[in-house]
Formats: C-alpha cells, structure tokens, sequence
C-alpha cells in the first residue's frame, strides 16, 4: 500500500488508472436497456437477458459479419470489456477497438476464417475482482490477500468490490453463454474454433480461462496483460503468484494458440520485463511459433486506441485459417 501511495503522490498513476478504472464503471450491470453501440459494417445484436447462478447480468452484444448466413459455421471469439470494442461514441473515453471493422476487413480479404464475435461487458466496480484469476489469487497468504483486498484505486474506492470470484465469470461463460451462443448462432463449437481475447485485467482473464478450460479455448490472446495485478511493482508478490500458476497449469504445447503483446508507454510501461518472465517460462516449456507470439510494440500505450491500431495482429493469429495454419 505504501507504494501505491507513493505512485499516487506521483500523479502519473492516477492519469495511467483512469483507462482501467473509467472504461470499467461507465456501463453498469442493470443497463442492459443502454443504448446500442452502432457499426459501420456487419451487423451487432444485443442479446436479452441471460440469468447466471454464477455472476450477475450484464449486457452482451453479438456482432456478425456482412453475408452471415445460418448455413455456415463460424468459429466464435469472446472478449471482455464488451462496451469498449465497437463504437466509440457509446465509450467513457471516446476510443474503441474498433472491433466490426478490422474483423470485417479481414474476412473479406480472406485473411481469416470466417468468425462472430461475442463481446461481454463487465459490470463496473466488479471488474478488478471479476477478472483476476482466482487460483493464483488464492494461492498467496491470506495476509496478503487482505492487504490486496484494502487496497483502493482513488481515495474511498476499493481496488476490489468484494471477494475473487473470477472462476465464477469462467463456468458463466463456459456453461451458460457459450452454449446460448451456439444454440442461437450458426457456431462451430469446437475447441479450435473458439478464441478468447481480452486486454489488460482481461489479458489476464483470457489466459487464465484457456488455462482453466482448454478443452473449450483453442486460444487465448492478452493484449498489454496487467501482469502487476495492482499498479506497483514494487515488493509485489502478484506477477511471481501468475508464473508460478503458469508454471504448473499451464496446458502442453502443441494444443493451443497463445498470444501475448505489450507496449511500453503509459501503464504499459510496467510490463515489459515481466512480459519477459512470462515468455522465458513459455519457451522453457517448448512453446513457439506458430502457436506461440509475443511481441512488444514500442512506443504504444494502454488504450483502446493502442489496442484497435494492432488488433489485426492478434485477429490473423487466432483466426488464420486452418489452409494457412498449415502452410
């Protein structure tokens, strides 16, 4: 705590917080009746209500390509954060990822395989304890844990609105959206044509759910990870809790994708050595290219616009298609 006060005191933490903080407490859980983000191509879909024994509501939004037809199969990518990808009129910041109309560029150049994607918002304050993979959260002491758990991200705000209970968000999408979507979509529901991508605190969402489910992800892309899990570095215990998760859970090479990138400005500027960490133990462990990418891009930092600039990167790798995987 005495470091992230000092980060605080410094200014430049509460400039490189607000991204994370304000793009996650714009949209609530009950507004399901919010205005629809609009797209330039494709189409967007916003589905009803689906009830969760697991998290609590929220609204997901299902863009399909132009020329979508039900006598197809697309492979599905699900990602977090869902109010930030499609228009950024409709976000806190003004900045989206622009997601309709990189994948829609892509299909049509036949750059990928043709896929949906099902973007699930958070639910605002939720977010931090929503995301934060759970296991390696509880394999820290307990006195650990409750220090994290005071931690605030402004002055009277908790870092977490309650307990852990990311495993929780996982069996939701796993057990209850997953098979709405291939129930009332034209999916193909095999584990290489199901993808999860997601940025920062949703970097580290998307691996720790392939990790956790790999019989369901075919691959995970993690755009500037928030691998501190806080905003110091300093005496953190958190990154050290992630590899050695990784280190014991992480599934065999050979089976899926997994994707990794960072920048080094703004808030990104704290991951490059630790992405570092990550990619030693990735290539210890005899992951490589094709199935395996982690690339820095210098001078980039953590913002929607940072992540729509590259995200036909991640898009090409998770989604090539099985003629091009194979070349």
């Amino acid at each position: 705590m005495t470091a992230l006060r000092k980060y605080w005191r410094r200014g430049w933490l509460s400039g490189l917080f607000c991204g994370l903080m304000l793009s996650s407490t714009v949209l609530a859980a009950d507004d399901n009746a919010a205005t629809l983000p609009g797209v330039k191509v494709g189409q967007l879909v916003r589905l009803p209500e689906i009830a969760s024994v697991y998290v609590p509501s929220r609204p997901i939004d299902v863009w399909l390509p132009e020329g979508y037809s039900s006598a197809q199969r697309y492979a599905v990518l699900y990602m977090h954060d869902g109010q930030m990808l499609f228009d950024a009129r409709t976000t806190w910041n003004g900045q989206s990822w622009q997601v309709a109309d990189t994948a829609q560029q892509l299909q049509q150049q036949g750059q990928v395989r043709p896929f949906i994607v099902v973007g699930i918002h958070n639910i605002g304050a939720a977010r931090h304890s929503e995301y934060f993979p759970q296991q390696p959260f509880l394999s820290l002491p307990e006195a650990v844990q409750q220090q994290l758990y005071q931690l605030e991200r402004a002055p009277g705000v908790p870092l977490f609105a309650g307990a852990v209970y990311s495993d929780n968000y996982l069996r939701f999408l796993v057990t209850e959206l997953k098979p709405y979507i291939d129930q009332h979509f034209a999916t193909d529901p095999a584990r290489e044509a199901t993808f999860i991508m997601g940025s920062s605190m949703g970097g580290l969402i998307s691996w720790y759910a392939q990790s956790r489910y790999p019989q369901v992800f075919g691959g995970a892309a993690a755009l500037s990870t928030h691998w501190p899990g806080t905003f110091s570095v300093e005496n953190n215990p958190i990154p050290q809790a992630f590899l050695n998760y990784l280190e014991q859970q992480l599934p065999a090479a050979g089976q899926h994708k997994w994707y990794f990138d960072y920048g080094d400005q703004t808030l990104d500027a704290l991951y490059p050595p630790l992405q570092q960490e990550v990619d030693r133990l990735f290539r210890r462990k005899g992951f490589s290219a094709p199935l395996w990418h982690s690339e820095l891009f210098a001078g980039t930092d953590h913002s929607e616009q940072a992540w729509a600039a590259r995200l036909a990167t991640p898009l090409r790798f998770l989604l090539a298609k099985p003629t091009q995987e194979q070349n």
